[in-house]
């Protein structure tokens, strides 16, 4: 059972995502404010912060670097691409944009416990390597040169390579890194990514799903 921390003032919005994350067999403990937080985590870590930006005491952006080695969601109303690229740069793992749907959310609730507590850590996938914290990959052993779109759709697919990635929850990550990347030209950089990884002997390892998205394959 996962241990889920919710830091939100709002008391309908944490009962909902409670009962969600309760639902999914997760256990919850709440915070109203950022002091009380900070407090919390004096005890038991938790494996996964779900955070709200806008709380009483110490802010969601104060507190969000005293949870370094957690997996941090922000949930925030604040829909601007700046304000994503500050957290997701700060340490959070992803960031969800308020009114929030139930099963995207919990999607990447699942996604963030899977994945790895600190952006360190190195995906592999094949002969595939990608060390996200140094924002480095190679394919067996030879430095494999990425643009900042590329290296963020390689990292999705990598994170969790059974599952397909959508091209909307990839337009979303990468909007951190091209922010006027859109549908059409998402082709492109998907396209340009499996060039590069079949010249360096990967193989055709990103398989489009029709009218879907993208996932790895096994050669």
């Amino acid at each position: 059972m996962s241990r889920v921390l919710v830091i939100d003032d709002d008391v309908h919005i944490g009962d909902i995502l409670e009962e969600l994350l309760t639902r999914e067999g997760h256990a919850v403990t709440r915070a109203y404010s950022g002091t009380e937080a900070v407090l919390t985590l004096g005890g038991e870590k938790p494996d996964l912060v779900l955070l709200d930006l806008m709380l009483p005491g110490l802010s969601g952006e104060q507190v969000l670097p005293k949870l370094r080695g957690i997996p941090v969601i922000v949930l925030s109303a604040r829909a601007d691409v700046d304000s994503k690229v500050d957290l997701l740069l700060s340490g959070a793992a992803d960031y969800v944009t308020k009114p929030f749907d139930s099963r995207e959310l919990m999607a990447r609730v699942a996604a963030a416990l899977r994945g790895p507590a600190s952006g360190d850590a190195a995906l592999r996938f094949g002969g595939i390597c990608l060390d996200a914290g140094k924002r480095q990959a190679s394919v067996n052993g030879a430095a494999l040169r990425l643009t900042r779109t590329e290296f963020a759709v390689l990292r999705m697919l990598m994170a969790d390579p059974k599952r397909v990635v959508t091209k909307s929850a990839i337009l979303e990550r990468v909007s951190v890194d091209t922010p006027d990347c859109t549908e059409s030209s998402l082709k492109t950089h998907v396209s340009n990514l499996r060039k590069k990884l079949r010249d360096a002997g990967a193989g055709d390892v990103i398989e489009a799903v029709w009218g879907i998205g993208f996932k790895l394959r096994e050669n």
